[in-house]
Parts: structure tokens; sequence; C-alpha cells
């Protein structure tokens, strides 16, 4: 179990929003993924009239989808605050755009009107309650520890590990400084921390019995913070969105943080270092590092100096399906075998997964700026100029992008000394 319910207190409490789930056999997930992180998931009461007079207001004409009326009308109440809530989830059938269209909506009448976190999930009939743990132990982490969450400095000597899909990383810290960073490819979750750990003591020059606090993040949080005994076993969405606008710089206002990982990649807006909106996934590897990964070894280089081709290559000299990482490979090598130049093809790379993440993710999400991009995607050079191309402003990569959830590990379990 994931429980994160701190004793005497009483459950978090999320308005669900959402078309479809019973029909589409993921409401029973979707519970016990609530119930794993000790909240309470309702669906907010509305009558006939108010669904009709929503509906109405809304002025949109959804006579042919009973289900969305209803979603749109939950969603004005709780905007209008007709029910108790802590927290909104928002959910609908990835397969219908009418139904994306009316989900984005409901989630910006929510955030205009409340300080609500919501999070955005597109399901399948295929979803199960652990794809959506994370998202739900987020928005129990938003409320309940929003303390941890406007911690604005580290403070003391600590440590962090973030146990990824692909990597794991290891930090430690001493009053606000990064005295050793370092990384691994993730293979049995508890060895490969104790290896990164290790030499990131190292590279400090400290002891690990001279760590005052230690957090844990990523995929494998759970299992390290058993095996280190750690002061802080937290979710990488909000770990993630802090370090970002921390390492950036940004201690107030709004920003919006892009995670392009190994396996999967995360989009989360903030407002003073604390989410209030997030998405997470993908439909296909495309939109990760993976792609990057296979594309760089078809070129028969390394996936940072194929960052450094794409900037001099035209994305647009070569054609790429961007839905899927087998396809989009094909295009790729039958791009190579008709003489496209290998700049224009690390190029045509970089674009797909970025256009990817936009087509996928940002439809869950608003635009802002500054916008922050962090992970080990963001040091392929490519990356960046891609996202900047595409979302046409120029994004911020700061300072050790790829530790970005170790680094958030440390500074918020500096909380715990």
């Amino acid at each position: 179990m994931v429980k994160i319910e701190e004793e005497g207190k009483e459950k978090i409490k999320i308005a669900q929003v959402s078309c479809g789930t019973i029909y589409g056999n993921v409401q029973h997930e979707i519970e016990r993924a609530a119930e794993e992180v000790g909240a309470e998931i309702f669906v907010p009461e509305v009558d006939l009239d108010y669904v009709a007079s929503k509906t109405e207001e809304f002025g949109y004409d959804m006579k042919n989808s009973y289900g969305l009326s209803v979603a749109l009308a939950r969603g004005y109440a709780v905007a209008e605050g007709l029910c108790d809530a802590d927290a909104v989830f928002v959910a609908g059938c990835h397969k219908c755009p009418r139904g994306a269209v009316i989900r984005t909506e409901i989630r910006r009448i929510i955030q205009d009107r409340t300080q609500l976190p919501v999070v955005m999930y597109p399901f399948t009939e295929r979803t199960k309650a652990g794809e959506l743990l994370t998202r739900m132990e987020a928005l129990v982490t938003i409320v309940r520890r929003r303390w941890i969450l406007e911690r604005k400095e580290q403070e003391g000597l600590t440590a962090g590990i973030d146990s990824g899909s692909t990597t794991t990383k290891a930090a430690v810290m001493l009053d606000n400084k990064v005295l050793g960073a370092t990384w691994s490819p993730t293979r049995e979750v508890v060895d490969t921390a104790e290896k990164v750990f290790n030499k990131a003591l190292e590279l400090a020059g400290v002891k690990r019995s001279d760590i005052e606090a230690l957090g844990t993040t990523g995929y494998g949080r759970h299992a390290l913070g058993e095996h280190f005994k750690a002061d802080l076993v937290q979710e990488e969405l909000t770990v993630n969105s802090k370090a970002a606008m921390y390492l950036a710089g940004i201690e107030k206002g709004e920003a919006m943080i892009i995670d392009i990982g190994g396996m999967d990649n995360k989009i989360i807006t903030a407002r003073d270092g604390i989410p209030d909106n997030f998405t997470m996934g993908g439909i296909c590897a495309g939109a990760s590092g993976r792609f990057l990964e296979m594309t760089a070894r078809r070129l028969g280089v390394d996936v940072v100096e194929m960052g450094k081709l794409a900037l001099e290559g035209d994305a647009h000299k070569v054609k790429t399906d961007s839905y899927c990482i087998v396809f989009g490979i094909q295009d790729l090598v039958s791009a190579l075998s008709m003489g496209a130049r290998r700049e224009d093809v690390a190029a045509a790379a970089c674009h797909s997964v970025v256009e990817q993440v936009k087509e996928q993710l940002l439809q869950e999400i608003d635009l802002r700026q500054p916008a922050i991009e962090v992970g080990g995607t963001s040091l392929v050079a490519g990356v960046p100029k891609a996202m900047n191309d595409v979302l046409g402003f120029d994004v911020i990569v700061p300072k050790y992008p790829q530790y970005i959830g170790a680094i958030g590990g440390a500074l918020l379990s500096s909380s715990f000394r």
C-alpha cells in the first residue's frame, strides 16, 4: 500500500469529473488508486435542471452525449463550490476527441475559479490502478504536504535519490550547493541506488553517516525509501516541479515544467513552485528519450552527439511518423537509405519527439511562460531547440537538469533534518 495519509487527519477528498469510466471499465481502478494513497474519491452530485442550465451556459450542443453534459455540470459544481473538494481528477476516454475538448474546458473553468490542484487523465479500457497512483499521490501530496513544497532553500547536508525507469540518479547537497551528483543505468533498483549513492557521497567527500536527511523519488521510490529508511518518499511530479523552479531561480509566479524522460514524459504547471495541474505519460515511446537513443544508435553516435548534429540539420527535410516509435524509426531508416543527411535525420528525430509531446500532453495543459525543460533529454541539444521552435518561445534549461529528481529529493528532505 502507498499510504501517505497522516494520522489524525481526514482523508483528502478528490472530486472526480469524468465521462465513460463505468462503460470503459476503469471506475474500480480509479477507486483502487485513490484508496492506495489514502484519499477519498467522490462524484459531485448534480440534478437534471443544473445539468441543463450549465450546458446552456457553456453554449455547446451535447444532445448526443449526455455523459459529457453531466461531466461538464459536475465540473461547474466544483468550480462554484457546491461540493467539498480538496483536489480534482478529470478523466475521459482517449478515443473521444469531443471529450478531450470538454475535459480541457472543464479544467480551465475549475482553475479559473478555484485554487484546487487538478490532474487530467485520458484513460483506455486497459488502464489499471498502478498507472494512476503517481497522479493520485501527487494530488494528496499537494494538499497534505504543502508546507514541504513551500521550501525556498536547501539547508544542511542532505541527499536525494531518483530511481527512474531508465536511469538512477543521486545528489548530495550542503546549504544550497550541490557537492556531488552522479547517475547509472537502472538495473536492479536497490543495487543501482546503492551504487550511485555511494559514488555521490565519494564525489561530495562525505560519509553516509553525515547525511542529515534523505529523500527518494521516481518509480523505485518506495523500495528505496524502505531500504534507506528515507525521511521523504515522494512522487516525481511534485518533486520535479519544485526542483525545476528552484534550479531555474524562479521563486514566485507561474511556470511550466517539461520533462521528457527515458520512457515517458511529464508536463506540469506550477504557481510559486507548487503544482496546480499536471499530466504524464504518452501513447507511445516515440515521445521519449528511448526514441532518441534508437535514432542515435542508427546514426552511429551517442545521443548527446546526435543532439549536436541536430543543430546543423533541417527537420523539415525528413518525413517522420510522430505517433509510433517503430514507424518513426522506419521513416528515418528509409530517409537515410535515400541519401538524407545525418544532420537532417537527427533534427527530424528531435522534432518528432517534441511534436508528439505537444500533441499528446499539451492538450491537457495551458501553455505558460517561463517554460523550464529538465531531464536527461534536455542535454540533447536538438531537443530544446525543437521545443523552442514548436512552442514559439525559448525554454529554460537550468543547471543540473538531468539530476532534477535527486536534487528535488535533497531539497525537500531538508525539511526533516
